[in-house]
């Protein structure tokens, strides 16, 4: 499967559009992650938990988005737009949304 941000992928024409397609993912953060993440906040340096959180939200979202785009018999995702939010109390968990245009190239 190709992915692609942009609208179309230089060189290969689309020769189908199957329709919109979309992948979202809630993760919630724990309280563990939530400490140290504001020690580290307060001593310096990168949240690497939450990084890692933000990165298995992106995947998970986008591998189901795949999922859908396959099951529709495309073979390229186009205009790919990836959104984060946090929602729940007090923003305790992030959501992950992708969206895109399943295509044959």
């Amino acid at each position: 499967m190709i992915l692609s941000t942009t609208p179309q992928i230089e060189g290969r024409p689309i020769r189908e559009y199957k329709g919109v397609v979309t992948g979202e993912t809630i993760i919630g953060a724990n309280m563990f992650k939530d400490f140290f993440a504001g020690i580290r906040d307060i001593v310096g340096g990168r949240a690497g938990s939450y990084e890692k959180v933000l990165r298995e939200g992106k995947d998970t979202s986008l591998n189901e988005m795949i999922e859908r785009a396959q099951a529709m018999g495309a073979n390229a995702i186009v205009g790919i737009d990836i959104d984060y939010e946090t929602i729940g109390a007090n923003g305790s968990m992030l959501m992950v949304a992708t969206s895109g245009t399943a295509v044959v190239i």
